[in-house]
C-alpha cells in the first residue's frame, strides 16, 4: 500500500470531554438539545457558550430553570506551555457557579485544571482535556455520567441541600425541581441566612 507524501498529516486536535449529570436526567429531555456522543470541531478564538438560548448560545440545555446564558469556556495559551488551555466564566447573574468547590460570581472567570467538576443549579458537569496539538481548533464532546461525578471526586459536601436560581432550598419549598418557573430574582437575605447556617 503506497503513502502519498502530498497529503498533509491532520493535526491531533485538543478535546474537552463534557459529561454531565443531573438527579432528574432519566428521559434525557434535559439533554435533548445537546449533541451526545459526538465530538464536534471549534475555533479556538470563539468561547463556547452553554445555556437555554439557542440564539445566544453554542450548546443548549433544554431546562427553563437554566440561566439564558449560563457558562462559557475559553480557549487560551500562555507563553510558557504548547498546551492549549481553557478558562470557565459564570454568564448568570441569577445562578451561581462552581468550579472544584469555588464559587464564581456573575462575569467571574476561573482557568480549568485538566479535570474539573462544575455546578450550577442540580447539574453537575465533570471536564476532561485532553491536550493535542492543533493550534486554531479544539473539540467539545458530550456525554452523560449515571451518578453524580462529585462521588467520584470526593467533593460531596454532607448535609448539604442544593440551591435553585431562586434561592430557596428544596427542603422547603416542597416543589419538585422540573415545575419551577425558571430563574428568578435572588433574595439577599435568604442567600445571606443559608451561608450563615452553613458557616455555623
Amino acid at each position: 500500500m503506497e503513502v502519498s507524501h502530498t497529503v498533509e498529516t491532520e493535526e491531533l486536535m485538543t478535546c474537552l470531554q463534557i459529561q454531565l449529570y443531573h438527579p432528574q436526567q432519566a428521559s434525557r429531555a434535559l439533554y435533548r438539545m445537546l449533541p451526545l456522543d459526538t465530538r464536534h470541531k471549534l475555533q479556538a478564538e470563539d468561547p463556547v457558550r452553554l445555556g437555554r438560548d439557542a440564539q445566544a448560545c453554542t450548546f443548549v440545555l433544554a431546562d427553563p430553570r437554566v440561566s439564558r446564558k449560563q457558562l462559557s469556556l475559553q480557549a487560551y495559551r500562555t507563553s510558557n506551555s504548547s498546551d492549549m488551555l481553557f478558562s470557565v466564566q459564570n454568564l448568570s447573574q441569577k445562578g451561581r457557579v462552581t468550579v472544584n468547590g469555588f464559587e464564581l460570581g456573575f462575569l467571574e472567570r476561573a482557568e480549568l485544571p485538566g479535570k474539573a467538576l462544575i455546578r450550577f443549579g442540580e447539574y453537575e458537569m465533570l471536564i476532561r482535556r485532553e491536550n493535542g496539538e492543533a493550534k486554531g481548533s479544539f473539540e467539545v464532546e458530550f456525554g452523560v455520567l449515571a451518578v453524580p461525578p462529585s462521588r467520584e471526586m470526593g467533593m460531596v459536601v454532607p448535609n448539604m441541600v442544593p440551591v435553585l436560581d431562586t434561592g430557596s432550598d428544596l427542603s422547603t419549598n416542597g416543589i419538585p425541581p422540573l415545575m419551577s418557573q425558571g430563574p428568578m430574582e435572588m433574595d439577599e437575605t435568604i442567600m445571606y441566612q443559608s451561608g450563615s447556617a452553613l458557616l455555623s
